[in-house]
Parts: C-alpha cells; structure tokens; sequence
C-alpha cells in the first residue's frame, strides 16, 4: 500500500519493494535496514512458503509485519492462526496497546487472527477490546514487531503510526 511506503519514507527509509515471492538471499542481497511484511488478502496458512523464509531474516534485520504479514511473522516464530467468526473489518476497532496502557481505534481488515499458543521469544503488546484477541507483539529474542491492524491509517484513525517509529527504532539501533 502506498500509505505504507509513505510512512516509512517520511522517517528516512529508502523503501525497496520486492515481491512476495522473494527468497530470504534476495531480500537480504539489498543489504536492507529493515523488512516489513505487508497485508494481503486470505487465509495466511494458504502462503506456504513465507513462514520459513521469514525465519531466515528473523536475527539478521529488525522485521515489522502489518496483518497479514503479522501473521506469517507469528507462524513463522511458532504460531498457528484461525478463522474468525466474523472477521475484523473497517475503521473503529479498540485496541489496547499493553505497553503503554493507551487504547488505539484502529481500522482492520482481516478474516483470520494469531493464536498466541505456541508464539515463542515475544511479548504480546496489543489486545482487541472487542473480542480479546491478540493484536500485536514484540521480539524479546529478535528484532520484530507486528501488528494485525492497519498503522498506516489511509483512510481511517491515525493513533497507530507510533509503529512506524517503533520500526525505525529497531533499525536504528542496529545500526549502532
């Protein structure tokens, strides 16, 4: 999504982007800062070749996944994901941020969500108010971060674009 890119160049990132098909060796032949895993429509368990790619990058660069790419982060760190009943559409869904005990109104898209048992080395960071299913977590092991929700906000709330820092954040302190 061009929102996306937009976010990430208004912080100073060069956005590079490659197709979903990319091997780990060609994601990490453009010697990047960082990776973000973007959404995409479907059923996660369906990208059966992401999960392990993913775990390739995982300890090499930070790693930052948005819906569907949050889940194919989780799957990829030991998750499993579900069907909801009803799915998580449109552009006022409360989300608690466990961190800094603020509460976001979010705008989601997605039919499917990450079971938390059998995620290893994160914290869970973001819980949906409406449902309590999980929203967002954090590498304590790895750089990574992802978020089911859509941070870019293009159309919807803007009270997530904190991520964006928090990504930079990863990649800056690689960097050092």
């Amino acid at each position: 999504k061009w929102n996306i890119a937009r976010h990430l160049a208004d912080l100073g990132c060069k956005v590079t982007v490659l197709p979903g098909t990319a091997t780990s060796e060609e994601v990490l032949a453009q010697h990047p800062d960082g990776v973000f895993l973007s959404n995409g429509p479907g059923d996660p368990a369906a990208v059966t070749h992401a999960p392990a790619m993913i775990a390739e990058l995982l300890g090499q660069v930070p790693v930052f996944g948005v819906c569907m790419g949050h889940q194919l982060l989780a799957t990829a760190l030991g998750a499993s994901t579900y069907k909801l009943p009803f799915g998580h559409h449109g552009g006022n869904h409360p989300v608690q941020d466990t961190l800094t005990n603020t509460i976001e109104i979010t705008s989601q898209n997605h039919n499917y969500c990450v079971d938390p048992q059998g995620i290893a080395g994160v914290e869970l960071t973001h819980i949906n108010l409406n449902d309590q299913t999980l929203e967002g977590f954090v590498g304590t092991e790895v750089a990574a971060l992802g978020v089911q929700y859509h941070p870019e906000a293009g159309p919807g709330p803007h009270d997530s674009g904190y991520m964006f820092n928090r990504f930079a954040a990863l990649m800056d302190a690689r960097a050092t």
